[in-house]
């Protein structure tokens, strides 16, 4: 298999919700006036907390200065896994589960962080710019690795990298095992032909800009009524979009397209806490049973916290075998 290393680099953002007025005319621009930005890599996601923005450097310039807006420190860059010339598809239902012992589980293994985006069309894995060198090490031996430059891709010479991240044997640090909660929404994964997205232009700004959360953010139980959660991404002229069914029942049905199966998806929701950015091995924790279990996933990292998405079927088995996993690590 190949490992590509696109062209974007990112800026991960968050927006508050009280002042998400002060990025309605940007956010607008970025998402249905394509003509008028160079933005290549847009995904916004609403989670009860925030509305958590990924985007380029030239998507990037066209936010404002905001005490409304954070901004982690990093650059990150988005890597791509590609099989028989083709990008793994989530949409064929395999998501992150496809790579989580070939690319997430050895990126964990060497104290990498990663911010993960399930898309419809495919999975990025995002790594900070200042771990890429630990990256190629790490991965080099499994994938052949190609980096995107000006569009065309070079192949990425091996490499012999000594530091700090290094496969020294050095005993890693001991996992936090967070909780996960289970809300009771039925999500869709769904796209959408990027010419048609004038046609549901009012129903989705109505869906980001004026819907309210279903619940606070803070919840302690572990299944919760519902969450508000609703994801869109633009990335290289492609549209992915994730929302429960309720959100769905306002777009036309003839314009949104999902997979054959039509198959709905329940959520697990990662963190009792915001998770930051630093830890490693979240993403790991979570992949690793499911692909033990042969169970699809689609995952979904926001600024504090972190979202499988499983079929509804799997939900209950999913949520024991977690459950267990975390019991068994803090009786260590």
């Amino acid at each position: 298999m190949d490992l590509h290393i696109l062209e974007h680099r990112l800026k991960v953002t968050s927006i508050a919700k009280q002042g998400l007025f002060v990025f309605t005319h940007p956010l607008i621009k970025l998402i249905f006036l394509r003509s008028r930005t160079r933005c290549k890599f847009l995904s916004l996601t609403e989670t009860p907390e925030d509305f958590t923005l990924v985007l380029d450097e030239e998507g990037f310039k066209e936010l404002p200065c905001s005490e409304y807006l954070q901004v982690e420190d990093s650059m990150w860059l988005a890597l791509n896994v590609v099989s028989n010339g083709h990008a793994s598809s989530s949409s064929q239902a395999v998501g992150v589960t496809k790579i989580a012992k070939s690319v997430i589980a050895p990126l964990a293994e060497q104290h990498v962080s990663v911010f993960m985006l399930s898309t419809y069309q495919t999975d990025f894995i995002l790594v900070r710019e200042k771990d890429l060198s630990v990256v190629i090490d790490t991965l080099q031996e499994e994938f052949n690795i190609y980096r995107e430059v000006g569009g065309e891709c070079v192949p990425v010479p091996s490499q012999d990298v000594h530091n700090g991240f290094q496969k020294n044997g050095k005993e890693a640090t001991k996992a936090t095992v967070h909780p996960v909660l289970s809300p009771l929404n039925k999500f869709c994964v769904m796209s959408l032909d990027p010419d048609t997205l004038p046609t549901i232009a009012t129903t989705l700004i109505d869906v980001l800009f004026y819907s309210s959360s279903c619940k606070d953010a803070s919840h302690s139980s572990q299944d919760l009524d519902c969450v508000k959660f609703f994801s869109f991404s633009l990335i290289d002229g492609y549209i992915s979009l994730v929302m429960d069914t309720e959100a769905q029942r306002q777009f036309p049905a003839d314009l949104l397209f999902t997979s054959s199966s039509g198959e709905l998806w329940r959520m697990v929701r990662i963190g009792g806490q915001p998770l930051g950015f630093d830890e490693c091995g979240i993403v790991a924790q979570i992949s690793q049973p499911l692909a033990n279990s042969d169970i699809s996933a689609y995952y979904i990292s926001t600024f504090s916290f972190d979202h499988a998405l499983v079929p509804e079927e799997d939900i209950d088995s999913v949520i024991d075998m977690l459950q267990e996993q975390r019991q068994m690590k803090l009786e260590v």
